[in-house]
C-alpha cells in the first residue's frame, strides 16, 4: 500500500525534520501544525492543511509527533470527529503508557489501527533519518507503517502489543536522565581538580564508559553552551512519566529533583545537558 496518502501532525523541533524526510521520500504528504508558519518549509508538492480534521479526512496513514499527554489528548479527540475506519495512526510522541493504550483502544473500536512508535534520538538524527523507533502494535500494522518509519529511522524495533513501544521509550529516557546527570557531575568534579574539559571528554569517549551520547554532548560541555537538541523540559516530563509508571528508585528520585530544580531556575528551554549549570 505504498501509494497511500500520508498525513503528519506536529512540526516541532523533531516533527519538522521527520516530516521533511517523508517529503524527500516522495510520499503523497499532508502536514498540519497549530502554528501554521512552521509548515512554510515544505515544498509545493506537500499539502498544508488548515485543520486536524481536514488532514485526517484526506490521509490513509496519519503520523503524530506531539509534546505531551495534553497535546495528544487534544489531537486525538479531534481525530475521532472524522470517519477513521481503515486508517492507520502512528503516534511517535512520548506520553504516558496509559494514555497510549487508551488511545489505541478508542481508535480500534472505530475500526482504525494504531501503533505507538516513539523514538530515541534528538534533532540531528531526526534530520538525518537515523532515529531508533520503538514500536508497539499488531504486526500487520507495523508492516503497513514500515515504508514510512524506515524513512525516519535507521532501526525499527517491534516490541509487542500496543503500549510496549512507549514502555521502551520511558525506560530508555529514565536511563538517559540519570546518565546525563552523572556525566554533568563528573565534569564538575574534574573542573574542581583542574582538568580541562576537552581532555576529560577525550578520555571518556575513548574509554568503556563512553557512548554515543557522551560524544554528542562533548561540544556543549567544552563550549559551556547548551542550545536545545533535546530540551530539559522534555527530559523532566519523561522522567516524571517514568516515575508515575512505577520507576520508584533512588537515582530516579534524585534525578527528578535535580531536573525540576533546573527547570525552576530557567533552564527548561535549553538542552538537557544544561543540567550541569544547575548542579554547579
Amino acid at each position: 500500500m505504498i501509494n497511500e496518502k500520508v498525513g503528519f501532525i506536529g512540526l516541532g523541533n523533531m516533527g519538522l525534520p521527520m516530516a521533511k524526510n517523508l517529503e524527500k521520500g516522495g510520499f503523497p504528504l499532508s502536514v498540519y501544525n497549530r502554528t501554521a508558519q512552521k509548515a512554510s518549509a515544505f515544498e509545493s508538492s506537500t499539502k498544508i492543511c488548515s485543520s486536524i480534521e481536514e488532514l485526517v479526512a484526506t490521509s490513509d496513514v496519519i503520523i503524530t509527533m506531539l509534546t505531551d499527554d495534553v497535546a495528544v489528548t487534544e489531537v486525538y479527540n479531534k481525530v475521532q470527529q472524522v470517519t477513521i475506519a481503515g486508517k492507520l495512526f502512528v503516534d511517535m510522541s512520548t506520553i504516558s503508557q496509559q494514555l497510549s493504550i487508551t488511545t489505541a483502544k478508542a481508535l480500534i473500536e472505530k475500526d482504525a489501527a494504531f501503533i505507538d512508535a516513539p523514538v530515541a534520538g534528538s534533532t540531528k538524527p531526526a534530520a538525518d533519518g537515523t532515529l531508533i523507533i520503538m514500536a508497539g502494535g499488531q504486526t500487520k500494522d507495523i508492516e503497513r507503517a514500515m515504508p514510512y518509519l524506515e524513512k525516519m529511522g535507521r532501526l525499527v524495533k517491534h516490541l509487542g502489543a500496543n503500549g510496549t513501544g512507549i514502555a521502551a521509550k520511558l525506560a530508555v529516557n529514565y536511563y538517559l536522565a540519570i546518565a546525563l546527570q552523572g556525566l554533568a557531575e563528573t565534569v564538575l568534579f574534574a573542573d574542581k581538580l583542574g582538568l580541562q574539559r576537552s581532555a576529560l571528554m577525550d578520555i571518556i569517549n575513548e574509554a568503556a564508559v563512553g557512548s554515543g551520547v557522551t560524544k554528542l554532548k562533548t561540544p556543549s560541555l567544552i563550549n559551556n553552551s547548551y542550545p536545545p537538541a533535546f530540551a530539559l523540559d522534555l527530559m523532566l516530563k519523561d522522567i516524571l512519566l517514568a516515575r508515575d509508571a512505577g520507576a520508584e528508585y533512588s537515582l530516579g528520585r534524585v534525578a527528578a529533583n535535580e531536573y525540576s530544580g533546573a527547570q525552576q531556575v530557567g533552564l527548561g528551554k535549553q538542552d538537557v545537558m544544561s543540567i550541569i549549570l544547575a548542579l554547579k
